[in-house]
């Protein structure tokens, strides 16, 4: 594993583990007081999975996970809601974390590639998840059916059986997507039994509903 230490606060992984290739992504420092040079040989030793669980361990924020097929726009609406240029964003190829500010909480927001290979992998990230953030992209009818398969195994997995499940409906700005009911019908959401379980219409480009949902996620969350 190679580790580049940007600063006190961000680093760069590049591992290639067995899920990706050499591509880099970014990761979040955890919010320890230790020196830096300890951080980067404890990451160097620990390996990617150990330091996943250390991340989660070490959070006192609440935890929101941000899933969704590739394309979806998961990256472009945490670059949004990050006050970053959402235009500017590739595919995540692994995954990003990012602090978020809303209604007096810092969200920890974790968003994980969507791209079927990762999928496989997307489990690593189910523990200590305090809210299920799924990305649809409600003009891309093509993938509808695949889109509702993935969000169908998502709701049977036991360890987010307790998580609220914020839909974000996404690029509401384009004139072929479909309205949240259609997506609703589409996923199959009316179905859902003791599931607190909301649908928001959004537009990573304009920041259109993204607050929005993120408000109602935050007053829904899974109590501690």
């Amino acid at each position: 594993m190679i580790v580049h230490l940007r600063n006190r606060n961000s680093l760069l992984l590049s591992p290639c583990p067995f899920f990706l290739s050499s591509s880099l992504f970014k990761c979040v420092r955890p919010k320890l007081k230790i020196p830096p040079y300890f951080f980067f040989t404890a990451v160097y030793q620990m390996g990617l999975l150990t330091l996943l669980r250390k991340l989660k361990k070490s959070e006192t924020e609440p935890r929101m996970l941000i899933l969704g097929l590739d394309n979806a726009g998961k990256t472009s609406i945490l670059r949004k809601l990050s006050d970053e240029d959402p235009t500017t964003t590739q595919a995540t190829q692994g995954f990003n974390i990012k602090s978020i500010n809303c209604e007096g909480f810092k969200l920890n927001m974790w968003d994980i590639g969507g791209q079927k290979a990762i999928r496989t992998y997307w489990p690593n990230y189910y523990d200590e998840v305090d809210c299920l953030i799924y990305v649809v992209d409600a003009a891309d009818r093509r993938r509808l059916e695949e889109t509702s398969a993935e969000l169908d195994t998502l709701l049977q997995e036991e360890k987010l059986r307790e998580a609220p499940v914020l839909i974000f409906s996404n690029k509401c700005d384009l004139a072929t997507a479909l309205s949240p009911e259609n997506v609703s019908t589409a996923l199959n959401l009316h179905s859902l039994r003791d599931r607190t379980w909301s649908i928001q219409k959004c537009s990573a480009k304009t920041g259109e509903g993204l607050h929005e949902g993120l408000e109602w996620a935050v007053k829904n969350l899974k109590p501690a």
